[in-house]
């Protein structure tokens, strides 16, 4: 069933935003909220099994992808569980142990292809977690922009502790991420730590005191009233410039910026500056 509705949910007592519903069939395992003003939340949805990664979630996890893909209304997206206490407690391993391994393999093919689906976005990507986040539930948060851990976040790649290795990218995103010495470490141990220690190794941007999803709301709006054209280019010269030479890098980062020139947002935020008030953005 499909249907549209909207509430108002309060942001610390001052700002309210209108929540629009598209398809929230309450039996889907992955959907889309839209906040006005370009907030996008994917919500993870399998409250029996706190979120495991099945193939039917995986499925409905990269539509929901695709539609913020193509989206001219989505400006930030984060990625929340709908079941309190859980994000993502990585394979639904019940489901895996009636696969054969073509069926395996073709299953992680499908998840690798989700996560670079996740992490190429041509938006800001933030990962709300607040609650277990293990194997594939934390490659899925590594393959975000910026990560967010709320008091109840416990994250690890445990995958060693089931005698196989992580196999959605952990062995490429968490030693690219924190640094290979510390990445082999947490692999090889299968460590399960908790937000203050996620913060400490590097592993999130911020060890929230109350809700991982509050501040993760509140650095979406701060994003906001940046130029949209900026933010895309800005993630693009990162993402391909990041892991290339200074003079390599520095190329990529000279073709993305060339690409704000002729906007009208770039001369809207020189008229703004001007006349010293708050720029209005189009983007275009």
């Amino acid at each position: 069933m499909f249907f549209k509705s909207t509430f108002r949910i309060l942001l610390n007592q001052k700002k309210s935003f209108h929540i629009r519903y598209i398809s929230t069939e309450p039996k889907r395992e992955a959907y889309l909220e839209h906040l006005e003003g370009g907030i996008s939340i994917l919500k993870l949805n399998r409250p029996a099994s706190r979120n495991a990664l099945s193939v039917n979630l995986l499925s409905e996890f990269r539509q929901a992808l695709a539609d913020v893909r193509f989206s001219s209304e989505s400006r930030v997206l984060i990625i929340q569980s709908a079941v309190p206490g859980a994000f993502c407690s990585g394979a639904d391993l019940k489901e895996r142990a009636t696969m054969n391994p073509t069926q395996v393999t073709q299953f992680l093919y499908s998840l690798r292809k989700a996560y670079r689906e996740l992490e190429t976005l041509p938006i800001p990507t933030i990962a709300a977690i607040d609650g277990p986040a293990f194997g594939g539930g934390l490659e899925m948060a590594l393959s975000c922009d910026i990560r967010v851990a709320g008091p109840t976040a416990k994250m690890g790649l445990t995958e060693t502790k089931l005698a196989i290795i992580p196999g959605a990218g952990g062995t490429q995103r968490l030693p690219r991420l924190i640094g290979v010495p510390k990445a082999k470490e947490l692999i090889f141990t299968g460590e399960i730590f908790d937000s203050v220690k996620a913060k400490e190794y590097g592993v999130v941007n911020h060890a929230a005191e109350n809700s991982g999803f509050e501040k993760a709301l509140e650095i979406a709006k701060s994003i906001l009233p940046q130029g949209p054209v900026a933010i895309r280019m800005a993630k693009l010269a990162i993402d391909r410039g990041s892991h290339l030479d200074m003079d390599s890098g520095l190329e990529i980062e000279q073709s993305y910026y060339a690409q704000v020139i002729p906007t009208k947002d770039r001369l809207e935020g020189l008229q703004s500056f001007k006349e010293k008030r708050k720029p209005v953005y189009k983007g275009y």
